[in-house]
């Protein structure tokens, strides 16, 4: 794997991102260990987290995330060295009242405070990438595919720029990105940051699988003519596009009991839980089979080979499960079975967007 820049900025990566969310929470601790380890082995060298994670979120895992990489980096001496290190600020609370007491907003105070706590927790001087996790003002996020305008915005993408910018001037930040955002917003952020001379934003972190291709309707336009690269998060689409679930459902008799669908009530009412993404991804599983590939093969194998996508973000449990998505690379997929996956989602558009 050759490393990539991340839009116009100087950092370096893998086209392939160890993303920990499930580290806290399904992962605990020595295992999370033993994926961090084999993950650096293996040459990947970017590690995306959140202040928000443990996945599924609540109050009792709020920052578990961050503070088990900040102890694995304490007990591998000259790691933090060889690694392109990303976290996020969490956006308005949405419902989460442990996240800055619920509050609505996203101050600029907040975003300093959250920058702190992450180095701390991170047990490191300087953030490599820092990204605002979900915007401030009303946009469709997360399943939701209509614009709602509200008066009260909150704190201005300005603001949240000149914030940034502080954090950059004190070292405590390299480059800055955001994710969940729309072409609007990548446009305005990126506008205010070249008018103003404020941290030109580096990266885009959204959801984008074979299950959800919403960034090729306009943002992918959008971050091409920006120079600003995209992180592809879910691409296995919350374990739906290995095929475990096709025979079972997500509940269903032999369904995988410690899987995410299956234990966690909260992410079947998502966007993942829907009737219509299983079934769009049972005919994805179909369609690897017929090609003489596994599921996994070609659902990762698309987000890698996409022209796109800067770095797939990868979620696993295990170190057999990283070292699965790791394999995958390199899977070529053939123009006639890109044509019949664009065949498909004609016919069943994006179930999970």
């Amino acid at each position: 794997m050759k490393s990539i820049q991340l839009g116009q900025s100087d950092l370096q990566v893998t086209p392939i991102c160890l993303g920990t969310m499930t580290f806290g929470e399904q992962v605990d601790e020595a295992t999370a260990f033993d994926i961090l380890d084999r993950s650096l082995e293996r040459g990947v060298n970017f590690i995306d987290t959140a202040e928000m994670y443990a996945v599924p979120p609540r109050a009792e895992t709020f920052n578990a995330t961050e503070k088990i990489i900040g102890k694995w980096l304490s007990k591998r001496p000259g790691a933090r060295q060889k690694l392109v290190l990303a976290t996020k600020v969490a956006g308005p609370s949405r419902n989460m009242p442990w996240i800055r007491g619920g509050s609505p907003d996203l101050t600029v105070d907040d975003i300093l405070q959250a920058c702190d706590g992450s180095l701390k927790r991170l047990q490191i001087d300087v953030i490599d990438l820092y990204q605002i996790h979900w915007p401030v003002r009303s946009v469709p996020a997360f399943g939701g595919i209509y614009y709602q305008p509200k008066a009260d915005e909150g704190t201005s993408i300005h603001a949240q720029l000149e914030a940034l910018h502080k954090l950059v001037q004190a070292g405590k930040v390299r480059a800055v990105g955001l994710s969940n955002e729309t072409p609007y917003g990548v446009h305005e952020f990126v506008r205010l940051a070249e008018q103003y001379g404020l941290p030109r934003v580096a990266t885009v972190q959204n959801c984008y699988s074979l299950l959800n291709r919403s960034v090729e309707n306009a943002l992918d336009e959008t971050l091409h003519h920006l120079g600003v690269s995209l992180l592809a998060y879910s691409p296995l689409s919350f374990g739906l596009l290995t095929g475990k679930y096709d025979s079972t459902g997500l509940t269903g008799h032999g369904a995988p009991a410690q899987a995410r669908l299956t234990k966690f009530e909260s992410s079947r009412k998502q966007r993942w839980g829907r009737p219509e993404a299983l079934a769009a991804a049972k005919r994805y599983s179909a369609l690897a089979r017929a090609h003489g590939l596994t599921p996994l093969q070609l659902a990762l194998a698309f987000c890698y080979t996409k022209w796109q996508v800067a770095s797939t973000i990868i979620g696993v449990t295990s170190v057999a499960q990283l070292d699965e998505c790791l394999n995958a690379w390199g899977t070529l997929l053939s123009k006639d079975l890109l044509a019949q996956i664009d065949a498909i989602r004609w016919e069943l558009r994006d179930p999970a967007q």
